[in-house]
């Protein structure tokens, strides 16, 4: 294997948040490539965000228009967009209307355009929409003396023999892309897509192809904002991730109870879900945690599917946690996602944004369930895969998750399994109502904890003005799985009556 130092093609910056991390760096300079997709899918909004982020006087850009819609026609939407320069208009861009060319002169008269403004001004990024009206073109004209391939090769020797970095607009199917000579000649291709359900629309993007970088495979959710696009990439665990995890550490819960039952509370970098019936506590218990970190100086991040900020807050509070003064300090931040249009992808991103840029340890997910349901219908089978890498990219960092998750127990059979992330998540903690005495209590047991020994009792508990308060476990009652326990005495049955602790106030969630 060679030794010699790797030479680095320079790079340009997008301008779209979170793509120059999907390519790898940014978009390689002097490269031709294709931006492809059908109508309504943001290849335009794209190729201007691009262009208005790196057009300067030492770089200046034409954007040539093939389309029957004018310049003037297409600034007049894309001005809008919090990228657009005015400034820059007429100064280090210029708009070229190429259609009535087209109309005149047939197809070598745009590429005698396209040649001689690309001499007169010699630009360091060109556009060409739409690409695809002159293939269109081209297959009508049956007097035209170049075949398709002849023209894309011309085409394609120009644009790659200027310095420039150049984009060709096409609205292909993707079918019509494979076999495609222009494939073969481009050195990018960046694919977009839309699909539709119900009320919903979820944009994506591929990187199908980029010479001499090394992008994000799969599909990249992204939006069109006021501010143009924004793509939000899938999240992957950092290198080197099991070197960084501490060994042998643990959080506390802040309930030293539960953590004895644990074997000691969470291990660091882990991840634990609370999974019960609604009223049990699994919110609670996650304020809890988290509370608990900011008393030890941890930085915790609580993520609100459900609540609002400010009701979470007046909630919290009920329970002995004050969230308002833990934000005040600088140990609690609050990131509350109720939108009911959200993607998988989407709200992965903003919390591995949020937990890197406050540097926290401790992360709840509240809850789960208002996730699924946040989430768009035609995203729902990527949010497993979407849960999965979160997870498992913040426990590389050290992080330690709590996530809460609602559960619809049979009164005669104890849950043993959550149909979401039960299979990535490395402990489990089991909520339930049993009914004991003519009453329904609350009983939790641990059900599992990776790598790691932990207790099997079945335990009662209180929700208190102070919040979870562990109680004995229910050794002297059978049937405690099935919903509906008796009691029978350490020495033997005993007669109906009152079991003792059944009478133990609590506090109802809310």
């Amino acid at each position: 294997m060679s030794n010699r130092p790797r030479i680095s093609l320079p790079v340009l910056p997008t301008g779209v948040p979170g793509l120059d991390l999907v390519l790898g760096g940014g978009l390689p300079e002097y490269s031709l490539n294709l931006i492809g997709g059908p109508p309504g899918s943001g290849k335009t909004t794209l190729a201007h965000q691009i262009m208005f982020a790196n057009a300067s006087a030492e770089r200046p850009g034409v954007y040539f228009t093939v389309l029957g819609e004018p310049p003037l026609k297409m600034l007049r939407y894309q001005q809008q967009h919090g990228f657009f320069d005015p400034d820059k208009v007429g100064s280090v861009i210029q708009f070229v209307s190429l259609a009535q060319v087209l109309l005149d002169r047939g197809l070598d008269g745009v590429l005698e355009e396209i040649v001689r403004h690309v001499n007169e001004s010699n630009p360091g990024m060109v556009v060409v929409d739409s690409f695809r009206t002159i293939v269109r073109a081209l297959l009508r004209s049956a007097s035209n003396d170049l075949d398709l391939q002849a023209f894309l090769e011309r085409l394609s020797i120009y644009l790659t023999s200027w310095q420039t970095t150049t984009f060709l607009i096409a609205e292909y199917d993707e079918s019509e892309l494979r076999n495609n000579s222009l494939a073969t000649m481009t050195d990018g291709i960046f694919w977009l897509t839309q699909s539709v359900h119900d009320n919903s629309v979820v944009r994506k993007l591929q990187v199908v192809k980029l010479r001499g970088q090394a992008p994000k495979p799969g599909l990249h959710t992204f939006r069109i904002t006021a501010d143009g696009l924004k793509v939000f990439p899938r999240v992957f665990s950092p290198e080197e991730a099991a070197d960084r995890l501490p060994q042998g550490q643990r959080l506390s819960t802040g309930m030293p109870d539960l953590d004895a039952l644990m074997g000691g509370g969470i291990p660091v970098g882990n991840s634990l879900l609370v999974t019960g019936p609604p009223g049990t506590g699994k919110s609670v218990l996650g304020a809890q945690f988290i509370a608990e970190g900011a008393r030890q100086g941890e930085v915790g991040v609580v993520v609100l599917f459900e609540q609002v900020h400010a009701k979470y807050l007046r909630w919290a509070s009920n329970f002995g946690v004050d969230v308002e003064d833990m934000q005040r300090q600088g140990l609690v931040h609050v990131l509350p996602m109720q939108r009911v249009d959200l993607t998988a992808d989407e709200a992965v991103q903003a919390v591995w944004q949020m937990v890197e840029q406050h540097k926290a340890k401790r992360v709840l997910i509240d809850s789960l369930t208002g996730l699924e349901v946040a989430v768009t219908m035609t995203q729902q089978d990527e949010l497993r895969q979407a849960m999965y890498r979160m997870i498992e990219g913040l426990a590389a960092l050290g992080v330690t998750v709590v996530a809460t998750m609602e559960s619809i127990e049979e009164s005669t059979n104890l849950l043993m399994a959550t149909r979401l992330i039960s299979f990535l998540a490395d402990n489990i903690l089991i909520q339930r109502y049993v009914e004991i005495a003519g009453k329904f209590e609350r009983v939790l047991t641990v059900l599992k904890m990776r790598n790691s020994a932990h207790s099997t009792e079945l335990r009662r508990y209180h929700i208190t003005e102070q919040g979870l308060v562990i109680d004995q476990a229910l050794e002297e009652y059978e049937g405690v799985s099935t919903g509906v326990a008796s009691y029978r005495g350490m020495g033997g049955n005993r007669a109906a009556g009152t079991p003792p602790g059944s009478g133990t106030p609590s506090r109802e969630p809310e």
